[in-house]
């Protein structure tokens, strides 16, 4: 073909353009990959036949291989070198929270991720990862069923055109051991499905994808489901299909822009320094509010106010209420007294400060009230009562208490469960550490149905209110239950709780945050019982029922029991809990 000699000499001058942009943004000399291979559960004995399989395929493609089961490895100064990284089977937890963010901005400035096989049985607890590998593994035939997990199995070609498939037979037969999904990125680029019905065992997915890509957080991500067998690093169909992952995921070879890494990583331990403010002053502490001014003011369960003062480091109590804080029942460690404080969002305004404690009195009630703070003077006569919750007194345990305002000024209050898990003096059949369920009269304390688990009862709940200016509140759109609906409290944002002792409300997206100390049984008592004790960290990104006492940690269920008889029940339903207690004075059938 002809071009006039102007058209060559612009092309000339484009191409010149063109390589020197590429050479700008290319690394010099050949591509490096990484294999990473390390495993913190089942260990595959196919990792060094997939090694040398991908030594072998770098040899002949012009790219060079490192290998590493180091999660040192993943630092920036390292992680730089490589065009990509090939997670091969690795297995649980293999990076800890400093490497996982020098991956991900790794991955932010460019770089590229190839999974192979188990590369989808690891860090669950890293969300991260999860949408960057585009699946978490779920199960595979011979767990749950009879079968062997390796089997023949037909696979079918989706994406014609990606140069990993585009050569491949559809259906494409072979063996391995077909892994089922769970949480998959919807916004991965399915190359192959599997053929369900071609192989016998494992969790049916309908539509069942076995290989993906996708660009992700700034970089180029690549799986492929196949790679238990030692075989596999012997076919030639799914080399060819592995080498076309791995270059894609390298893309050219580009060099990173770690402009664009986005992950901050975690400080080194020695750039903090820990200054005391105040020692050997305290007394059981609840809660603490820090103030505008950098102030910070300090309840202690017996009713002191003690106040910090920023600038001159001193520590003075400025009030003290009367409360409720020990009992004279024998044997019993009451738990109540002042359990909470947190400043008004409007403080710098109107010096307002809201706590919530239990007042003495023959009124056995928990008292959510309003006082005001200002020139370092706690108004001991400036209280608004904003809200009363009845209580059972004379007993052990939990009482919350914890409060917290959202950026919309609604007040979050937790409240606990008000009953006790310890055994029944009199009784045959106890609580044992398991959910307390006791229906006998006299035995109301021992039942958390009556609270927790009672729609029409703010304990074992976290409340969200708005208060007023005069104390008094309104109810925010959007609480568990719309006011007038009969056997409920409006109040309610999240019920089913144990003993939510400090909650938290992220200010930029209205999360609300919470630990809850699990029961106490040692060992599951499916048969009978229910589940063991799990502690939970719980977030509500909307109101809902959490579950206690009808289930605990993952919607684990407890069964009913007759602690007359020593009977065991039915399990609760997570999908349809029913509160049938005749000490339940709320509505029967439950959120899920």
């Amino acid at each position: 073909m002809y071009f006039s000699k102007n058209l060559r000499s612009l092309l000339l001058i484009g191409l010149i353009a063109s390589v020197g942009f590429w050479s700008c943004n290319t690394r010099s000399g050949k591509p490096k990959v990484l294999v990473f291979s390390k495993t913190a559960g089942f260990h595959h004995e196919s990792i060094p036949q997939g090694i040398e399989a991908i030594t072998k395929l770098g040899a002949e493609n012009d790219f060079e291989v490192d290998t590493t089961t180091q999660g040192s490895s993943f630092n920036e100064q390292n992680l730089s070198q490589y065009a990509a990284v090939i997670f091969l089977s690795t297995t649980g937890d293999v990076l800890d929270p400093n490497q996982e963010v020098e991956f991900e901005r790794y991955i932010q400035a460019g770089g590229g991720y190839v999974g192979i096989h188990a590369a989808a049985d690891t860090e669950y607890e890293w969300s991260w990862y999860n949408k960057l590998v585009g699946g978490y593994f779920s199960d595979h035939p011979g767990i749950n069923d009879p079968h062997p997990n390796v089997q023949p199995g037909k696979i079918t070609v989706v994406d014609t055109k990606h140069p990993s498939t585009s050569f491949l037979p559809s259906p494409w037969e072979r063996t391995d051991e077909w892994y089922s999904y769970q949480k998959m990125n919807p916004d991965v680029n399915i190359l192959l499905t599997l053929d369900e019905s071609s192989y016998q065992g494992g969790l049916d997915m309908g539509e069942h994808p076995i290989a993906w890509y996708h660009d992700y957080d700034g970089g180029r991500a690549f799986y492929t489901g196949g790679g238990h067998t030692n075989e596999s690093f012997t076919e030639e169909l799914y080399l060819t299909h592995l080498l076309a992952g791995i270059e894609y995921a390298m893309g050219g070879n580009k060099k990173l822009d770690l402009s664009k890494a986005k992950s901050k990583r975690i400080p080194e331990e020695n750039r903090f320094t820990k200054t005391p403010l105040a020692m050997g002053a305290f007394t059981e502490p609840t809660e603490m509010t820090i103030l505008p001014n950098l102030d910070i003011l300090v309840v202690q369960r017996r009713g002191e106010i003690l106040f910090f003062d920023n600038e001159t480091e001193e520590l003075k109590e400025v009030g003290k209420l009367d409360v409720y804080w020990k009992t004279d029942v024998k044997g019993v460690n009451a738990e109540e007294g002042l359990m909470g404080i947190q400043k008004d969002p409007n403080f710098a305004k109107n010096g307002h400060v809201f706590v919530y404690y239990a007042p003495t009195g023959a009124a056995e009630i928990n008292r959510l009230s309003r006082f005001t703070f200002k020139n370092d003077t706690w108004d001991m006569a400036s209280e608004v009562v904003i809200l009363d919750v009845p209580s059972d007194r004379g007993i052990c345990c939990h009482t919350g208490g914890s409060i917290a305002f959202d950026k919309d000024g609604n007040l979050f209050l937790s409240l606990g469960d008000n009953s006790t898990p310890f055994n029944q003096p009199d009784s045959k059949f106890t609580n044992n550490g398991y959910a307390p369920l006791d229906q006998r009269p006299g035995n109301e304390q021992y039942d958390a149905r009556r609270s927790s688990g009672n729609a029409n009862d703010l304990r074992g709940k976290i409340l969200r209110i708005k208060v007023q200016e005069d104390g008094s509140y309104t109810i925010p759109e959007g609480n568990l239950y719309p006011e007038g609906t009969e056997g409920t409290r409006p109040e309610i944002y999240v019920q089913g709780n144990r003993n939510p002792y400090r909650i938290s409300v992220d200010q930029k997206n209205g999360f609300l945050y919470w630990g809850e100390v699990g029961p106490d049984a040692n060992g599951d008592s499916l048969d009978t019982r229910g589940p063991r004790g799990y502690d939970e960290l719980n977030q509500a990104r909307k109101a809902g029922n959490f579950g206690w006492p009808f289930f605990v940690g993952n919607n684990y269920a407890y069964r009913e029991f007759d602690y007359v008889t020593g009977e065991s029940g039915a399990a609760f339903d997570p999908n349809g809990p029913k509160n049938t207690s005749v000490n339940n004075t709320g509505k029967t059938d439950l959120p899920a």
